[in-house]
Order: C-alpha cells, then sequence, then structure tokens
C-alpha cells in the first residue's frame, strides 16, 4: 500500500497538461478581459515572486476584504472558476476602486504559481521593490487590456 501512493502521484504529475488554446475552452462567459499567452506567464511569474515576499492575496473572501480596505494592486482571476456567483462581483468592485484585473484561462495554474497544490480563483499582487519592474510589466499590460462593456 505504501507503494502505490508515490506511483499514484508520479501518475498525476505525469498526465499531460493542458495548453493554453485547450483551457480557453472552459471559460466562463464573463471571463473578459483575458489574458493573452504571453501577459498569462508574465502575470504567474509575478505571481510566483510574490509568493516568496509573502505579497499575496488569495480566494475570494481575503481579496474582497483588501479591496474594500483600499489596498492596491493587479487583481488576477480564474476564467474556468464554477459557479461564476462565486467570484462575479470581484471585477465590479475592482472598476469602483480604479484597480487592474484580468483573467486567466486555469484556477489550477493559479493555484500552483501561488504556491499551492489547491486550485484557487482569485489572487491580487501587491507591489514589492524586490519584483517591482516585473510588477510595472505586468500592471501596465494589464491596464492596457480593454475593459468590457
Amino acid at each position: 500500500m505504501a507503494r502505490e501512493k508515490p506511483e499514484a502521484a508520479a501518475e498525476a504529475e505525469a498526465a499531460p497538461e493542458l495548453s493554453y488554446r485547450e483551457q480557453l475552452e472552459f471559460l466562463n462567459p464573463i471571463a473578459q478581459p483575458l489574458a493573452s499567452r504571453k501577459l498569462t506567464r508574465k502575470l504567474l511569474k509575478c505571481i510566483r515572486k510574490a509568493t516568496k515576499h509573502k505579497q499575496i492575496r488569495r480566494g475570494v473572501k481575503e481579496v474582497q476584504k483588501f479591496i474594500n480596505k483600499g489596498e492596491k494592486g493587479i487583481t488576477v482571476l480564474a476564467g474556468d472558476t464554477l459557479p461564476i456567483d462565486v467570484y462575479c462581483h470581484i471585477p465590479i468592485m475592482c472598476e469602483d476602486r480604479s484597480l487592474p484585473y484580468a483573467y486567466v484561462p486555469s484556477k489550477t495554474d493559479l493555484g500552483i504559481a501561488a504556491g499551492s497544490k489547491r486550485p484557487t480563483c482569485v489572487i491580487m499582487i501587491k507591489p514589492h521593490e524586490e519584483y517591482q519592474e516585473a510588477y510595472d510589466e505586468c500592471l501596465e499590460e494589464v491596464s492596457a487590456l480593454p475593459l468590457p462593456l
């Protein structure tokens, strides 16, 4: 029995990950503005750097709380979260407070980038001097994305 668990974990890790194009099939209808493949990679890289310095807010409750408190940062939402009702109010809160936000195709990738084995549907990246260059680049590109009507 002890031998089966490591093998099962190895099989799960060996399972092929979906490409960006394949992940687009699972998107919600509200997933706008969607980050491009290149911007998605940059955002996930910035999230990994922010996680090392504990400069992220993870999950709907935590992100919502800090948006209400007036904290600034880039909000990254997962486009494949169901039901939509779980987090559909977050983009409206961001627009009201002029915070940039973008959707990425996969909540699994978002969770992994945040250093967790669990998928997560919302992350807020806070600015920090250690990764300021990557943050500013992401901020500029996310701000340039067209907002939905």
